[in-house]
């Protein structure tokens, strides 16, 4: 990295170190290690069976698709497969864990290494793991509901959770949701999450500590539970702060678990962070080592869909787009196949991608819509870029074209163009009558651009667009235009 690059990074002279842990709920019908049912929003304490409770006689069973999921994480994120990896238990006291101790995987994880890349504006990152283990939950705690009591809800407790873990290799909070949005990404994209942040299927935990550049790793405080991109921004920016000004102030960080505060925008120390040796890991006596078959990993792998890399890799290949722009219109299976049909029955994939990145994003974000609730067909883009590029519209009024179609005005494109009238001007003598009525009744401008004033140039094009009501085509008036003050 460059000295001016790694300047730019810094905040007031510290270097930001960032390593995320997230916890994805495995989107499986049933829990890790019991038949019990996983459906969000149940009442609370009626998806919980004894085996959920360890209760006395019961014994955990393997669920298969958790660990047909992990194997999907795996495949998608270039990483190691252990053919043998071992569960222990995480031992710690809370109320909604009932059982005083955590099934997870410690010494052995069934993912390891890896590695998610992805666009920080222009540039490219790369972000490495260090592994994906299989896990349960545990149950929920209500404070809300009861006056100075709290509730325990089990439903959760036994949900399989895949906890994806990084190197500290992130240097600011954009590129720590940056790298949060992709993960998103591929969670969702190979069918292993839902990703819903508001359901607590998808959430992040970073830790976050600061250094003078050149100096060893500092303190680390690990702020819990972000779940949305927006508060996970602010809760890392928050946290640098804090650091830096107890630093400055003299004052030693200590490892500790914090959360984020929406309401106030600030983190607070939940309690002093612990280390391994403090959860008391050993092996589960109840369950044997998780055994995974080459020819299992093999069957997944031939099952797996074009990964989002893979796709942006062959729109570049394919359609010559940008690498930025084939990135961009991958963040869903569904924008993808959006660009696609429409870059084919169009002919226009560059312009396709600038309206699928401009023109449809902008309406979707305004509307808080999803790409698959589009109300205009790639197919019927396809027709208004085909118009665009032949000059039957310009680009202006190929919005005015695609807010009739957006808003269910109309649904056909050359009906909407004959309707509004937006043809372009492409009959060169009514064009030319035109410029010359300009020009004569501008003499002055006309003069002024003789003598070298470009600027003229540019008013006498606005004035003939004007005159022409839009209709005449930019390019041409141009030409024309050019030609005759010459």
């Amino acid at each position: 990295m460059s000295d001016k690059k790694q300047a730019s990074l810094l905040v007031q002279g510290y270097e930001v170190v960032i390593g995320f842990e997230t916890h994805a709920q495995l989107s499986t019908q049933s829990k890790i290690f019991s038949r019990s049912p996983t459906a969000f929003g149940a009442e609370p304490n009626t998806q919980a069976c004894a085996v959920d409770l360890a209760l006395p006689g019961t014994l955990p069973v393997m669920n298969r698709g958790a660990v047909e999921k992990a194997i999907r994480l795996g495949l998608a994120l270039g990483s190691h497969i252990a053919e043998q990896s071992v569960f222990a238990r995480k031992n710690y006291f809370y109320p909604d864990l009932p059982k005083g101790y955590q099934i997870s995987q410690f010494e052995i994880p069934v993912v390891q290494g890896g590695e998610v890349s992805f666009f920080l504006g222009d540039e490219k990152k790369t972000v490495h793991l260090v592994r994906a283990h299989l896990e349960e939950d545990a149950g929920k705690s209500l404070h809300e509901d009861f006056i100075g009591q709290s509730g325990i809800d089990l439903n959760r407790a036994g949900t399989p959770l895949l906890e994806i873990v990084t190197e500290p290799d992130m240097r600011s909070s954009a590129e720590a949701v940056a790298y949060a949005k992709e993960l998103h990404k591929i969670v969702t994209w190979i069918g292993i999450c839902d990703g819903n942040m508001q359901e607590g299927s998808f959430r992040c935990d970073a830790n976050v500590s600061v250094r003078k550049p050149g100096a060893a790793l500092g303190t680390r405080r690990e702020i819990k539970n972000l779940n949305s991109f927006k508060f996970m921004q602010q809760a890392i920016d928050y946290e640098i702060r804090w650091q830096i000004e107890q630093i400055e102030d003299g004052h030693a960080i200590q490892q500790a678990t914090v959360l984020f505060d929406p309401d106030t925008g600030e983190t607070r120390a939940m309690r002093t962070k612990e280390d391994a040796a403090d959860y008391r890991y050993f092996p589960d006596p109840d369950l044997p080592p998780l055994v995974i078959g080459r020819d299992w990993v093999e069957r997944v792998k031939g099952e797996m869909p074009e990964l989002p890399r893979q796709m942006a890799e062959r729109l570049v290949q394919t359609y010559g787009l940008p690498e930025y722009d084939a990135t961009t219109l991958t963040q869903s299976p569904a924008m993808a196949a959006y660009f696609e049909t429409a870059a084919k029955a169009s002919g226009q994939a560059k312009m396709a991608s600038n309206w699928i990145m401009g023109e449809v994003s902008r309406r979707l974000n305004n509307e808080e819509k999803a790409m698959e609730q589009v109300p205009v067909a790639a197919e019927t883009l396809a027709a208004l870029l085909k118009r665009i590029a032949d000059g039957t519209v310009s680009n202006n009024a190929a919005k005015q074209v695609f807010e009739a179609l957006w808003s269910g005005e109309a649904s056909d494109v050359d009906v909407v163009i004959e309707a509004k009238g937006l043809k372009q001007m492409n009959d060169s003598g009514a064009l030319e009558k035109i410029i010359e009525e300009v020009m004569t009744a501008n003499a002055p401008m006309v003069e002024q651009f003789r003598a070298g004033k470009e600027k003229s140039f540019n008013a006498l094009v606005g004035l003939v667009m004007k005159a022409s009501k839009g209709k005449a085509n930019p390019q041409q008036v141009n030409d024309v235009l050019r030609q005759k003050l010459q």
